[in-house]
């Protein structure tokens, strides 16, 4: 059985994805590590009542977050393995899954008619939550792709994630008879 702990980090250092060793707080790094928030977010988000709301389709970001997290990890993808390249490549067709979800979602609720706020139903305030993690997640993508090559899939991805979750927060209190909070 593998440990969990390595030993390896002690000194202020991880390894990428391919062997590269660099400093905890590098760029990529933080990239990476946001996007693993969001995930946990979102794990969070499943657990809130009403569990069963959207828990498939969160179940697949959740996967999708793994994936970008992996890409963000392995910087130079020709020092990877063919398994771990094919592993860490967001298809077009899962942007196209969130854009979908997005319209899906829309059309059971309102029209917008003031800025929302977080809050109404726990489920709403947890999935806002997980929206604006997923912002700075997206903000620390954009960070590293001045300076890094970034999949342009990324941070289309990061953005649709977003929208899915705020229109998701609206639509667990439109399903709940709970009015948005607007301000």
């Amino acid at each position: 059985m593998t440990r969990i702990y390595t030993k390896k980090g002690d000194k202020g250092e991880t390894s990428l994805l391919g062997g590269a060793r660099v400093p905890k707080d590098d760029q990529r790094v933080a990239a990476y590590g946001d996007v693993d928030e969001t995930n946990a977010c979102i794990g969070l988000v499943r657990l809130t009542a009403p569990k069963g709301f959207a828990d498939e389709l969160l179940g697949e970001i959740q996967r999708d977050l793994f994936t970008i997290g992996g890409a963000l990890a392995g910087p130079v993808a020709t020092k990877l393995k063919d398994a771990q390249r094919a592993k860490v490549v967001i298809a077009p067709e899962r942007i196209a899954a969130l854009e979908a979800a997005i319209d899906e979602s829309d059309k059971a609720l309102p029209a917008l008619q003031a800025f929302v706020l977080p809050g109404g139903t726990a489920k709403a305030a947890v999935l806002h939550h997980a929206r604006t993690v997923c912002r700075r997640s997206e903000r620390a993508v954009v960070a590293l792709a001045k300076t890094s090559e970034v999949p342009a899939e990324i941070l289309v991805y990061m953005n649709r994630l977003s929208d899915l979750l705020f229109t998701l927060a609206r639509l667990a209190n439109e399903r709940a008879g709970v009015n948005d909070v607007t301000w």
